[in-house]
């Protein structure tokens, strides 16, 4: 079985907690919990017949991911990158912030999310460097499917 480092990186409370939640546990808390440094889940799935574990690092949001312990990044397989929905500057600079992820892990599969999609009528129009997925961490709407999209491209 394979073994792969994932960590979920963006801004603080765009929903990566809750993410991971919804991801490895199937549940979803309105309430609000800071992450302190680092919290690590694992969850076994499997994709073309190979089964991987993701070892999930969710990383305390910062403003700029130029502020996250560097030692965080270490070994990485894959990465992916939160935003919110509903804050603009959750996603103002995104084209900036996953060019210093690349540049930190050039090897890294980077899947970026658009999470909160519970709380918009219409999803915004996101200048983004590539596809993104939109979620709902609180109805589960799409969550699976970045998970599994991220465990495809790692194999």
């Amino acid at each position: 079985m394979l073994s792969k480092k994932v960590i979920l990186i963006g801004n603080f409370g765009v929903g990566k907690t809750s993410l991971t939640e919804r991801f490895v546990h199937k549940r979803f808390s309105d309430e609000y919990l800071t992450t302190l440094g680092v919290r690590i889940d694992k969850k076994e799935v499997v994709v073309a017949h190979t089964k991987i574990n993701l070892v999930i690092w969710d990383i305390a949001g910062e403003v700029t991911q130029k502020k996250v312990n560097k030692s965080y990044y270490l070994g990485a397989s894959g990465v992916i990158y939160v935003f919110d929905l509903t804050r603009p500057v959750t996603y103002a600079s995104i084209t900036a912030e996953i060019s210093y992820v690349k540049e930190t892990l050039p090897q890294a599969k980077v899947v970026l999310v658009g999470n909160k999609l519970d709380l918009v009528e219409e999803a915004p129009t996101v200048e983004a460097p590539f596809h993104y997925h939109l979620t709902s961490a609180k109805t589960g709407e799409s969550v699976e499917a970045v998970f599994q999209d991220l465990a495809t491209k790692l194999i």
